[in-house]
């Protein structure tokens, strides 16, 4: 106790308590933007009091911040911002994360109804989706990461996010309940009819053709495998 109470300490302390703020609300612009400077700050003070940085790479900063948020009595009016802020955590996560190669969507062409049930398709480290089953999330996200004027009126039901990298660059789009869970498969190393099968369960009118394509054209993957019975 006499150690904390040293002049020393608290400037320590409160150095430490200033750059994990700092850190929360460079990680987390979205959130800043919905809820303004000064309330994000004395949120993040309170935060980094109980979840205290581990890494010195500020970046990564808040993972569990979005639980914080869920469970935090000044946001009770706003459902969403723990959703919100998990956007704004995969964001960081596909930027920070490591290259890979694209692939040639024509790997498909040559392969019979057999090996292509059975490939495997790999998502990038780059790759980050989400569903929202509670909310708008990502409509909220996407209007206040990009800065414009959120629409009058919003259909309140749920929607997913899909964010990948392209020439060094965050991109997102909205992905469906059925894109979600085939993507989950496919990194759960799934073979192609199973997670299919997984996606049709979800949304049975799903045009896998579509959903493959859109994949591939926001560079998902990382690779395809055939897995042939030896």
């Amino acid at each position: 106790t006499a150690l904390i109470e040293q002049p020393g300490f608290l400037v320590y302390r409160n150095t430490v308590l200033k750059g994990s703020t700092d850190a929360l609300l460079a990680n987390f612009p979205t959130i800043e933007r919905l809820v303004g400077t000064e309330w994000l700050k004395a949120a993040a003070a309170i935060y980094a009091r109980q979840s205290p940085p581990t890494d010195s790479r500020l970046l990564h900063y808040g993972a569990d911040f979005p639980d914080f948020l869920d469970a935090f009595e000044h946001a009770r009016e706003m459902p969403y911002l723990g959703d919100v802020a998990r956007l704004d955590l995969l964001w960081t996560q596909v930027h920070c994360a490591k290259d890979e190669p694209d692939i040639d969507p024509s790997v498909f062409t040559n392969l019979s109804q057999k090996d292509l049930a059975r490939s495997r398709l790999t998502p990038k480290a780059a790759s980050r989706w989400a569903w929202f089953p509670d909310n708008p999330a990502y409509t909220i996200w996407r209007f206040n990461r990009e800065e414009r004027d959120m629409p009058d009126e919003l259909n309140w039901r749920g929607e997913g996010a899909l964010l990948t990298r392209k020439q060094a660059r965050v991109c997102w789009e909205a992905a469906s309940a059925a894109d979600c869970t085939f993507l989950d498969a496919c990194a759960a190393h799934l073979p192609l009819e199973l997670a299919a099968e997984k996606a049709l369960e979800v949304q049975p009118d799903l045009n896998l053709a579509d959903l493959i394509a859109r994949l591939f054209r926001a560079d998902a993957f990382a690779s395809v495998s055939i897995h042939r019975s030896s």
